[in-house]
């Protein structure tokens, strides 16, 4: 066991310190970004109920415990590698090598301050999210029932439920019952099916979201087919579903479910055996697999950090967010190789932490040992892959483009041969002794980095075998007939 007085703990709340500032700095950041990505199409939802600040406070709340299962992660990558990124900076990473500590001996506080983070998305992925959701769905339907409630008065066309237009004559106050009620239902047809009935009542249920309309006494008036039809009733029901619309930041789906009722349900639709069933099971594992991609994320956090240098800059950053995107590509591929059953679920939802823990490991043994992430051999090899592939189209690109050019300068200069100066001729020509080429004194490579040679005129460079260059070819027989320069 070791004893406490052995723990610099100088040195690690130092370091706990440095990576905790940035890390909650990008959290407050990430989650500002977040919210105004949620905001918008939360809004269309929240004017439509006319909600009121204190309850616009609480229901945005609900989806928070969603933003930080992705904020936390990234932020604490971000924050970690920031912080060590600084220590490098100022030469504290070199110093406390100098001291005698190694790689090794910082981890514990950034495996510590990791799990910490960790646990914290744990708590949000298993814990808060379904608890949020059954809350947003209870406030939900309390605020759409309100509507309806403050909507239908007496002696009044209530249009708070969509296509359902309702009247009611009288309500009574102590029962709520209504009498003299009067419906036209449009949903789903062109001509209204028309509803009356001496008395009725409204009824709701939170656990399916509906609202159900109970006449009693009526009749029931068609006129969408070839013969009006008229149908007299007892009892009469119509259901009303309240839900938001689908593709708002409250729409309801799985993630009510708690981690026991994920299995069950998984089970109760068939397993692996059926989509639904699929659907569930991945969601379990996938409340799992993010807090622990946190702490791996974490991790990567401090190789990348000690990135820079005094003098150097800081791309561990850089390299940072585009880990983390390649995270959530590869954890999102995943999860749509395990819907498709191509892969056992276990497996593909688990492959992307087990491919970038080995990845982390071994970035840590890299800087542990002062070496580069990506070992020089394998930067070689990408290079030359790189070169074989791209070299011979960026290559045939650049010849083209310069044909191009050397198609439209003498064009250019035919039109505008007039405006030349005269005494442009009498520079003297500029020999290319590796190329064996000759410039005029308009050409673009008149002074190019081989030209070390000149010649008083055109005869005298085609006497030393030099030939003009393509584009001063055009241009020979005119400066044949120029003064040479004395």
């Amino acid at each position: 066991m070791i004893h406490l007085s052995r723990i610099p703990l100088l040195l690690y709340s130092y370091l706990a310190t440095e990576m905790l500032a940035p890390f909650f700095a990008s959290f407050l950041i990430m989650n500002c970004v977040f919210f105004l990505v949620k905001l918008i199409p939360f809004l269309n939802f929240v004017l439509e109920l006319n909600i009121g600040l204190t309850d616009f406070i609480r229901l945005f709340s609900y989806l928070f415990p969603n933003m930080f299962l992705y904020s936390i992660p990234m932020a604490a990558m971000i924050g970690i590698t920031i912080g060590f990124s600084r220590l490098a900076n100022d030469s504290e990473i070199l110093a406390l090598k100098a001291s005698g500590i190694s790689m090794y001996r910082i981890l514990p506080p950034v495996v510590t301050i990791a799990a910490l983070i960790a646990l914290l998305t744990s708590y949000f992925s298993i814990v808060l999210i379904p608890v949020s959701e059954v809350a947003m769905k209870q406030l939900t339907y309390q605020l759409l029932k309100e509507k309806i409630d403050k909507g239908i008065q007496e002696h009044q066309f209530t249009e708070a439920l969509g296509d359902l237009v309702v009247y009611v004559g009288s309500i009574e106050k102590e029962t709520g019952e209504w009498k003299d009620v009067w419906v036209s239902d449009m949903r789903g047809q062109v001509i209204p099916t028309i509803t009356m009935a001496s008395t009725g009542v409204m009824k709701s249920d939170i656990d399916k979201m509906n609202v159900t309309i109970i006449l009693r006494n009526g009749s029931l008036h068609r006129s969408d087919r070839p013969n009006s039809q008229v149908v007299q009733f007892v009892n009469y029901q119509l259901n009303i579903p309240l839900q938001p619309p689908a593709n708002s930041a409250t729409a309801f789906n799985r993630g009510t479910l708690t981690m026991p009722e994920l299995l069950q349900k998984g089970r109760e639709f068939g397993g692996i055996s059926t989509e639904k069933g699929r659907v569930l099971i991945i969601e379990y594992h996938k409340r799992l697999v993010l807090p622990a991609g946190c702490l791996i994320l974490c991790l990567m956090g401090l190789p990348l950090g000690l990135q820079a240098g005094p003098r150097r800059r800081a791309v561990g950053i850089p390299f940072a967010l585009a880990i983390f995107i390649l995270y959530y590509m590869l954890f999102t591929f995943a999860k749509m190789v395990a819907k498709e059953n191509t892969v056992p679920i276990l497996v593909a939802m688990w492959s992307p932490n087990l491919l970038f823990l080995l990845l982390a490991l071994f970035f840590i043994r890299q800087v542990t040992n002062e070496q580069p992430l990506v070992p020089e051999s394998l930067q070689n090899a990408v290079t030359v892959l790189l070169k074989k592939i791209f070299a011979p189209a960026f290559s045939n690109l650049q010849k083209t483009l310069i044909a191009i050019f050397e198609r439209l300068r003498p064009q250019r200069l035919r039109a505008n041969v007039q405006a030349i100066p005269e005494e442009m001729g009498v520079r003297p020509l500029s020999g290319d002794a590796r190329h064996r080429i000759f410039h005029f004194s308009d050409c673009k490579d008149y002074a190019c980095q081989h030209c070390s040679l000149e010649f008083k005129n055109v005869e005298v460079a085609l006497e030393a075998g030099f030939l003009p260059c393509d584009f001063c070819k055009t241009l020979v027989d005119r400066y044949r007939h120029t003064p040479s320069p004395s």
